[in-house]
Parts: structure tokens; sequence; C-alpha cells
């Protein structure tokens, strides 16, 4: 049986806006085992980076905890948070953005190494760098150029390549496709695969398309304005999804036959005002073709639907 990695208990994180408080993220919770990969689905808002950025302890929470191998992240000195921070490592969404425009690529993919392991000599060093770019695709004669000269792809790959130079144990994925081609997302995912088997990496990969979350991971975490609406294998939750905002994601998938094309679902936007509110009810309560009046009133809690298969709705069991 493998060992569990990463252990999210009951996670809060709330921020001030404007002086109001923004409820990002509430009463999320989750595990992930060795070598596991969770997908996390969910609209623009739904908390997803949010809960990227906590499990590195890169945001404040309001409650629960985030276990890595046991250890509350969120107790650790400055130093043993240095310590463990080098075995879970992260890839933004904007690959571009996320790498320093003054510095070559070479030096990009090194700057890890001078933090986790400074004693390192410089020949190794520029071994590591070496190996690591070409073994995300890219070759090491273009260490000495500028994240300028690449394309949005290729960049991707330099993130990815500073992400896994120091051997970590889990890779968090935040939205890395969103900003290229189709064409291009295919090879990020192929690569994103073969990295997992090569160096049995843990893998979070965040997404709003769960077209792209089938092909990647195990198990499935879909969130709607920072709560849990649906924990569930793979396989069950793309079967037999119990939650009506999981349906109305899956609807959204472009299915190229017609004639196989799923019934619509909600098509309003999400109510980010709700994310303002008390949190009386159901979050997706405002959008569900399905609410009734306890819906509105009651919160549903997150219950069995099956083996590992989790669902926060008061009406599953009735939908048709």
């Amino acid at each position: 049986m493998s060992a569990t990695l990463l252990q999210v208990e009951g996670l809060g994180v709330h921020f001030a806006v404007r002086g109001r408080r923004l409820q990002a993220l509430e009463d999320v919770s989750f595990t992930l085992e060795e070598r596991g990969a969770l997908g996390v689905a969910g609209e623009s808002g739904s908390g997803k980076s949010t809960l990227a950025r906590a499990i590195l302890r890169l945001v404040p929470r309001v409650e629960g905890t985030v276990r890595w191998e046991g250890a509350d992240i969120y107790r650790l000195a400055a130093v043993e948070l240095r310590r463990r921070r080098r075995h879970v490592q992260i890839v933004f969404q904007d690959p571009l953005a996320s790498l320093d425009p003054r510095q070559t690529i070479g030096a990009i993919v090194a700057e890890p190494l001078e933090v986790i392991e400074p004693g390192l000599a410089r020949a190794e060093r520029a071994e590591r760098v070496r190996r690591t770019l070409e073994r995300v695709g890219l070759g090491a004669d273009l260490a000495n150029r500028y994240p300028h000269e690449f394309s949005g792809g290729q960049c991707q790959r330099v993130a990815i390549a500073r992400a896994i130079v120091g051997s970590p144990r889990l890779l968090v994925c935040d939205e890395p496709l969103s900003s290229l081609d189709v064409s291009v997302q295919a090879q990020i995912v192929n690569l994103l695969d073969d990295l997992r088997r090569e160096l049995g990496i843990a893998l979070v990969f965040i997404s709003h398309n769960l077209a792209v979350v089938r092909r990647t991971v195990q198990r499935v975490l879909v969130l709607y304005l920072g709560r849990t609406v649906e924990l569930a294998d793979r396989d069950a939750l793309y079967a037999t999804p119990r939650h009506p905002y999981t349906r109305a994601l899956l609807d959204a998938v472009p299915v190229p036959d017609p004639a196989r094309a799923r019934r619509g679902g909600p098509t309003a936007a999400t109510d980010l005002s709700s994310a303002f509110a008390s949190r009386a009810g159901c979050v997706f309560a405002r959008r569900c073709p399905f609410a009734v009046d306890r819906c509105r009133q009651v919160v549903p809690a997150l219950e069995s639907a099956g083996p590992g298969h989790l669902v926060a709705c008061h009406r599953w069991r009735e939908l048709p």
C-alpha cells in the first residue's frame, strides 16, 4: 500500500477584499498517495489556484491543516519549511510570466539547485541542468537563450524543468495548459505523464477542462466557489457524475459526434457574489435547475455515493 504524501483536512482560506471577506476555500479535504495523481476541476473563481498556493503555504489559512508526510506545514519553522519545500514544486499558469526575462534558461533551471543544494559543484550543477533540459525535450544548447526567444510551449517546458531539477516528490500544476495551443497542450500532457512514470512523482493537476483532466489523473476533486462538491475516482466520476455542477462541467466539454452530445446544463456564469455571502445552503443553489428550498437553506454534507465517491448534494439520489 502506498504511503500518504499529502493530506488536506478542513482547509479554509479567506481574503479581505474592499472590507469584505472573500471565502476562497472552505472545508476542503483530500489525500494524495505516493505516485498518485489528483485532478482539481472547476470554473474560474472556484478556488483552484488558491488551493495550489495553500498546498505550498504561499497563502495564509484560517482553518484546517495541510500535512506533508504527517507534518502540518503551517506549523513548521522557516528552516524546516524550506527543507520540506524542495519536495513540493509548482508549475504556474502563464509560462512566460513565471520566468525571469533577465535570466538565461540555464540560470532559471539552475536557480533551485543554488537554494536546495548550495554545496553542489558548479560542473555538477551544469550537468544536472543539461540532463533536465533534455528530459523535458529541450536541447542543452538552448541554455544560453532567454525566455522571450521561446514559444509558450517551450517556456512551459522550461518551467517544468525548473520544478523537477531538484527531484521533488510532488508536482503541483496550476492550469499549465490554459495559455497554450491545443496541439501544444497534448505535448505537455504527454510530457507530464512521462515524467510521472520515469521519476515516480505525485501530481496535483489543476484545470477547468475536464477532458484534459481525464487523461492525466486517477482521482478528481470538483470545486465550486471554494467548496468541494464532488470527489471520486476518475472513471466513476466521468461515467456517473452525481452533482449537477459536475454534470454541467462535463456537458461543456465539446463532443465531436452530435448524436452523442449530452443534454445541456446550467449555462449562467459563476455567481462570484456568493463568495462574499454567508453561505446559507448549497453554494450552487442559485444556478442549479434541481434546487429546492432545502438546497437554499441547508449546507449539504459530503456523503458517500459509492466506493471512494463523495458528493455534496441533497438531491443526488433523485436526479435523472
